[in-house]
């Protein structure tokens, strides 16, 4: 399907529209070609869904792609229900073979079914705490009958170190190394969480993946794949002011991908530095009411911290005195609390820049503000 605007903000719809990444692709289908699993970590908006989506769409005709993003999940129960919601029926080519498989499988929690366009059925658990981890165990015995090659990718698996409870890393890591045929892809945006589910020893998944980090596409490769669409459409293509979108974003995929949808929705095609703010200005000021709730309801501390990074761009040593004292704070211990507060509620990361405001468009917004 032809799409009207190139650049996408959301979804995946197919090579056309998805840029480079082919050095990462390749490695996850020779991971998955050869039964190993993934951990992908990256900030959100780096397009790790994209990425996971684009190589499914390379898989070859023997393999099954499953999908799942958890972040929503609160609980070991939650993640039951989804992850038996999304396999089941994924690997059945017929709708009694769907429900027989139901039937056989599924003792400690029944689905209700609901018809699709396609005629499959789709399964949706109910899953209470006290069945959680039997209702996981049978979704497990249900891939080992497949049979089939597929891989699962589980989006924000961070999520699990947050539920209630212990030894649920334990039970899933149990119960995927003695599944044959089937490769999973563990995708994160919290760093320090995956690496320390991953590369500690005391862990449960210690060494069991292949690690790949994400970073920027290059911008010479995205500045090719953007020319692509204004030259097929006989629009000018200025390639230093693309650049300056992409430096004004440090390459990071959505905001390249959401300025870019806004320039070409314009259809004067990219010419000059003024495009470029007149975008920044119209995505800043759609997020403009939530900005200013979003700091109406931080403490004070956080405020402060908030504007000072965001004055600065990026801070690499957020407890130096020279630092503490311009955010407005009195003591070092103070700063260092709003930090952790602000960490903890995904608005402010670490980078190898230093510490920065995690959406960058708010970051506009503070210093504008």
């Amino acid at each position: 399907m032809k799409l009207r605007n190139p650049f996408l903000t959301r979804g995946y719809a197919g090579s056309d529209y998805f840029c480079d990444r082919e050095s990462e692709t390749r490695k996850l289908l020779d991971a998955f070609d050869n039964d190993r699993d993934i951990t992908l970590i990256a900030p959100r908006r780096y397009g790790k869904t994209g990425l996971i989506h684009h190589a499914f769409s390379r898989l070859p005709s023997e393999f099954t792609g499953i999908y799942l993003d958890i972040y929503s999940t609160h609980s070991l129960a939650d993640f039951s229900s989804l992850f038996a919601s999304s396999v089941i029926g994924a690997l059945d080519s017929r709708i009694d073979s769907a429900v027989s498989a139901v039937g056989r499988f599924f003792k400690a929690c029944r689905p209700t079914v609901v018809p699709q366009e396609d005629g499959m059925p789709k399964f949706s658990f109910d899953v209470v705490p006290s069945n959680a981890e039997a209702t996981i165990k049978e979704a497990f015995e249900y891939l080992k009958s497949k049979d089939k090659r597929a891989v699962i990718a589980i989006d924000e698996f961070q999520q699990i170190a947050e539920y209630p409870g212990k030894g649920v890393e334990a039970l899933l890591r149990g119960q995927i190394q003695l599944l044959p045929g089937v490769s999973f892809v563990f995708a994160g945006s919290h760093k320090h969480m995956m690496e320390e589910m991953f590369v500690s020893p005391n862990r449960p998944f210690y060494q069991s993946t292949q690690i790949l980090s994400l970073h920027t596409i290059p911008c010479d490769s995205y500045a090719a794949f953007a020319r692509r669409f204004f030259d097929r459409a006989g629009l000018p293509f200025d390639s230093a002011v693309f650049e300056e979108v992409y430096r004004r974003f440090e390459g990071i995929t959505w905001y390249v991908q959401a300025v870019m949808n806004r320039i070409w929705g314009a259809g004067d095609g990219l010419s000059n530095v003024a495009q470029v703010d007149a975008a920044v200005k119209s995505l800043v000021e759609d997020q403009s009411d939530v900005y200013h709730d979003l700091m109406r309801s931080q403490s004070e501390g956080s405020r402060k911290m908030l504007r000072a990074i965001a004055r600065a761009g990026a801070v690499r040593q957020p407890s130096a005195g020279k630092f503490v004292a311009s955010a407005g704070f009195k003591a070092a211990s103070s700063a260092a609390f709003a930090l952790k507060d602000l960490r903890g509620r995904d608005l402010v990361y670490e980078t190898d820049s230093g510490w920065v405001v995690y959406d960058r468009l708010f970051g506009v917004w503070l210093r504008e503000n």
